[in-house]
């Protein structure tokens, strides 16, 4: 299963779709769950490398189905590498941002079904390096344009994540994706790795799963247990499971064998 497989694969429409920003990209597709309870928040980052080829629609099965399971799910957009307003620094602005304030703008919007209190970010791929680079947001230097003393308010779930830049780029990863997003290799921009490198920004104290194929040829699972382990070491709480048999897309097909170990993760990181 392809990325465009899953873009074209026919869903329900959202229903709500809010801005949490200004920029052309700042988009969130809201789904709901069925009945009227307060249900916890899945805000969804898709993957693609950061580049703009891909966007949230590949994320529109994945996110239909966590709706389906009892997720309020807030599928997000930012703007992507070759997009205008994108790359160093502007990415990070947009996921900070939307950190900020997509789950309070949700909340807001769909009055009485949300419940604040279990909030998972959920990213593939790419979309799994910034959602644990959100985690990290508190433990930047103060003089970072992203620091913040307050730990994020939920947990993480990294699908197949892209969680360790400096190997990313080591390994080529996505014809060496992380050096366009940052703008050259970690020996060329030592400091945008420094703040912009969840490897390197531990510990955060947050709950993170990850969830790694062990067929995945495009993220492979040596970057999930190269920070599972840096995590490990730094006294942070993080699971990681390996699932046989799944590749790279297998993570966000609801229609996949590994879904139910997805579905279990997020269970698992909400507690």
């Amino acid at each position: 299963m392809s990325d465009d497989d899953l873009a074209e694969r026919p869903v329900p429409a959202p229903d709500l779709q809010l801005t949490y920003g200004l920029g052309a990209d700042h988009l969130v597709d809201v789904r709901l769950p069925a009945g009227t309870d307060p249900a916890p928040l899945v805000v969804v980052v898709h993957g693609g490398f950061w580049r703009k080829a891909w966007d949230r629609g590949h994320a529109g099965p994945q996110s239909a189905a966590l709706a389906e399971a009892g997720y309020v799910v807030a599928t997000v957009e930012y703007h992507r590498v070759s997009r205008p307003g994108s790359g160093w620094p502007h990415t990070l602005d947009d996921v900070a941002l939307m950190a900020d304030t997509v789950p309070t703008l949700v909340a807001g919007s769909a009055l009485g079904r949300v419940d604040l209190e279990r909030i998972a970010f959920v990213g593939h791929s790419a979309g799994g390096h910034l959602v644990t680079w959100l985690a990290a947001r508190h433990v930047l230097p103060a003089a970072s344009p992203w620091a913040t003393a307050r730990p994020l308010a939920g947990a993480v779930v990294s699908l197949a994540g892209v969680v360790d830049l400096a190997l990313a780029e080591q390994l080529g990863l996505g014809d060496h994706a992380a050096a366009a997003l940052l703008g050259g290799a970690p020996d060329e921009q030592p400091e945008r790795y420094a703040q912009a490198d969840p490897a390197r920004l531990l510990p955060t104290g947050t709950r993170t799963v990850l969830v790694q194929g062990l067929d995945d040829d495009v993220v492979p699972p040596a970057v999930s247990r190269s920070f599972a382990a840096a995590a490990r070491a730094a006294g942070d709480d993080v699971r990681l499971h390996e699932l046989e048999g799944a590749d790279h897309d297998d993570v966000i097909d609801p229609a996949s064998a590994a879904w139910p170990a997805v579905l279990a993760g997020i269970a698992e990181a909400l507690g």
